[in-house]
């Protein structure tokens, strides 16, 4: 089954044409957020949580010689088979199909990462705590999310996040900040309004009934409208566990 290759959510880098702008955009920020969490990431096993097609698990191995072994973890049967049969280094990377606040793993793992997944889950603090598990005292947690808002024009996207709305989730399990790395993408609203692209099909429709129902996400993408212009930005941090 291959994974969809149109929406927001599954980026195909194999699949991307040179006019999708989003999704070559996209897809750069996406690498630089596992090449920050490659350069952080300590030797040993990693688990890649949300892995999508696994082009991100693959990078972490080929970066780092230290580390033995690259577990990519996705929910979708699709995403795992492609990354597989694409990205799959025999006794280095290898994926599971698996929903990843449900994973069992025995041994454990130095590191954990897992990009743009936190807003998509409806208890953040809870699937912290569960991935937690999975990491050993003294390991380190590399996740991402955006911090401009984006519940209201992406549907896939349950919560909003400041970076330090962010930073508190973490702090108050009791890790500490190693390194952050922002980044920013900044965006044409006629483009988007005009749905030249393809990729951006699957973004909420009817906006206006949307801000209508829920009002404090209308203020709240005004206020970032003022602040911040057309962009949106998103911040990475490499957490470490208490020992």
């Amino acid at each position: 089954m291959k994974p969809p290759t149109d929406s927001l959510e599954r980026l195909v880098p194999d699949e991307l044409s040179v006019d999708d702008t989003t999704g070559q955009e996209t897809f750069r920020i996406h690498l630089e957020r596992y090449e920050f969490a490659a350069r952080h990431a300590p030797p040993g096993r990693l688990l890649d949580v949300a892995c999508g097609v696994g082009y991100g698990s693959r990078l972490l191995a080929d970066r780092r010689a230290d580390v033995t072994e690259v577990v990519g973890v996705d929910i979708s049967e699709g995403a795992v088979g492609y990354a597989s049969n694409r990205y799959g280094l025999p006794g280095r990377v290898r994926y599971v199909c698996a929903d990843g606040m449900r994973l069992r793993d025995e041994r454990g793992f130095d590191g954990v990462v897992s990009i743009e997944t936190i807003e998509h889950v409806p208890h953040p603090g809870g699937f912290v705590r569960a991935v937690d598990g999975l990491l050993r005292p003294g390991g380190v947690f590399v996740a991402s999310v955006p911090t401009t808002p984006s519940v209201d024009a992406n549907p896939h996207h349950l919560h909003d996040f400041s970076a330090r709305s962010f930073r508190r989730l973490f702090r108050d399990l009791g890790y500490t900040e190693k390194a952050a790395f922002a980044q920013r993408q900044p965006f044409n609203p006629l483009a988007i309004a005009s749905g030249r692209e393809k990729r951006l099909a699957d973004m909420r429709r009817n906006l206006p009934l949307y801000y209508c129902t829920h009002p404090g996400k209308a203020w709240l993408r005004a206020w970032s409208t003022v602040v911040h212009g057309f962009c949106n930005k998103y911040l990475t941090v490499a957490w470490v566990k208490r020992g």
